[in-house]
């Protein structure tokens, strides 16, 4: 990673102990705004990122994060840029990402999301502001002269999950299903191993200079060669194990994909990671229930 894309985030006391142990952002952490690229901006509140852009129109806002952020992140653009907010728009349909959207909304604003992630929040009764304007493949957002590129790539985490591409900054922004300098989240509880594959090797293809994850680090297409690696070894890994008859336990003791091991959480989710392929696999493509798979006694 580039020394010049690394962003060290401060905490402080009290703040700092709340955001490891609960991973979720609090009302006593620092929040963070820094240019990315051009008129492209990430802003941080502990773990989670978003992306904004600033145009002569207004602003393209991504991910509220939740009401506290984005209360912070509203009071700076009108301190620091002074221009409406346009679009909303939010990556997919989960609640640590998407919500706080009502403290965007206003006169002209408009609110942007996957059709999948709209219909997921009104069927849930999601305590945020609903998505106005949905999209079932691609959409094209255009403000003054930029654009945001908007596109589905099917399965990935949760429900209608799609990238970002801020154009002519050439900076992508997707979240939690690409995530730089970490391994996957834990068990991958809400992923789906096979659609985060797909989805990336898309993403590889697509044209851009730097990216945006909306969790740690920011990096580029090199980067992402090596995440999808680390899903496509560990894949394999798991599946092969299953198809010579070994169990959880023995996959979680004997895979060991040492090649990444410098990456944080390696020793903590390493196990986790299997787990969540292994469950896929076992509950999604039954292969347990395979006559050529021979569990070991």
């Amino acid at each position: 990673m580039k020394n010049y894309y690394h962003t060290k985030l401060v905490s402080i006391g009290l703040g700092l102990l709340l955001l490891f142990t609960t991973g979720k952002p609090t009302l006593a952490q620092n929040y963070q705004i820094e240019r990315i690229r051009g008129n492209v901006y990430r802003f941080t509140a502990g773990n989670y990122r978003s992306v904004f852009m600033e145009t002569d129109g207004g602003i393209v806002v991504s991910d509220p994060i939740n009401k506290e952020a984005a209360t912070w992140l509203k009071q700076e653009l009108a301190k620091r840029f002074d221009k409406p907010i346009r679009y909303v728009v939010y990556s997919h349909n989960h609640p640590d990402h998407v919500y706080g959207g009502e403290v965007f909304d206003g006169e002209g604003v408009q609110f942007v999301s996957h059709q999948l992630a709209r219909e997921d929040l009104v069927r849930t009764l999601a305590k945020t502001r609903i998505p106005n304007l949905v999209f079932e493949d691609e959409m094209v957002l255009y403000i003054d002269n930029n654009l945001v590129r908007l596109r589905y790539h099917g399965r990935n985490n949760g429900r209608g999950s799609i990238s970002m591409l801020f154009e002519p900054a050439g900076v992508l922004h997707v979240v939690d299903w690409i995530v730089l300098g970490r391994m996957p989240y834990k068990d991958l509880q809400g992923y789906d191993i096979q659609g985060m594959i797909d989805s990336t090797q898309e993403v590889l293809n697509m044209d851009f200079d730097i990216f945006v994850g909306g969790h740690a680090e920011i990096g580029q297409k090199e980067d992402i060669k090596r995440y999808l690696s680390y899903l496509q070894t560990l894949y394999n890994s798991v599946r092969d194990g299953i198809l010579a008859g070994k169990d959880l336990a023995t996959l979680q003791q004997e895979i060991r994909l040492d090649d990444y091991r410098d990456l944080p959480m390696y020793e903590e989710w390493l196990p986790l990671n299997i787990k969540g392929v292994y469950r896929t696999l076992v509950d999604e493509s039954y292969l347990l229930r395979r006559s050529d798979v021979t569990p070991s006694q």
